[in-house]
């Protein structure tokens, strides 16, 4: 966890001059929270969200994330990555990290899966497009964006979110499990007490799942 909050890195990583490569080709970055309602000007929004983007695809391939396969700085899940569209035909031709075609129901089984695991789901817009065609389960050691996030401060031009987590005080047990779960490093344990830098957070979700007292949720953005 400790990388996530220093920028400490690994070994096997990416070079600066290959994630501004990676950037360069990326619109945007928008992390989607998994299973989680938004409180939004008294609208609960959902899963629907991805699950309307899935089912207006012409085609769903799953493959995995090229990310791990070349870093493998943890053992999260590999069969992770959702390319949609005309993406997601260039990679069953290409065959390149397994891809498979998959159904819907399949393709959000994967999410659940992913997002079990402690990764973030961030949907991808490439240049020239209007809507993303590859979802991607991130984490903080191996992928690019997220690493770039951490390290040089240069995913936060390009990654958007229009939630955040918000948390009540007076249900909090400090008992740190958001903490170890923040692929951001948003939170921290100060003298006893879960801190949450804002300024971090992605409101990707990961937070909410798994706080045993209930006391996190996510808001739209103001």
């Amino acid at each position: 966890m400790e990388h996530r909050r220093l920028g400490k890195r690994f070994e096997n990583d990416w070079s600066v001059d290959e994630i501004r490569e990676i950037q360069a080709d990326i619109s945007s970055a928008v992390t989607i929270p998994v299973n989680v309602a938004v409180e939004a000007q008294h609208r609960v929004l959902s899963f629907k969200r991805m699950e309307d983007l899935l089912r207006g695809a012409s085609l769903i391939v799953l493959q995995e994330c090229g990310c791990r396969t070349i870093h493998r700085n943890c053992d999260a899940p590999l069969d992770t990555c959702i390319v949609l569209n005309s993406h997601a035909e260039e990679s069953l031709k290409s065959g390149s990290d397994k891809p498979k075609k998959v159904t819907l129901e399949e393709a959000l089984e994967a999410l659940k899966r992913s997002h079990e695991a402690g990764l973030v789901h961030m949907a991808y817009t490439f240049k020239g497009k209007e809507q993303p065609d590859i979802i991607c389960s991130c984490c903080s050691c191996c992928c690019h964006t997220l690493s770039g996030l951490i390290r040089f401060g240069l995913a936060k031009h390009i990654v958007v979110s229009d939630t955040t987590a918000k948390t009540d005080a007076s249900s909090c047990t400090n008992c740190g499990i958001c903490v170890e779960r923040c692929q951001f490093g948003a939170r921290e344990v100060v003298d006893g007490q879960v801190i949450h830098k804002t300024e971090r957070c992605f409101g990707c979700g990961l937070c909410v799942t798994t706080c045993l007292s209930k006391a996190i949720r996510l808001v739209r953005k103001s």
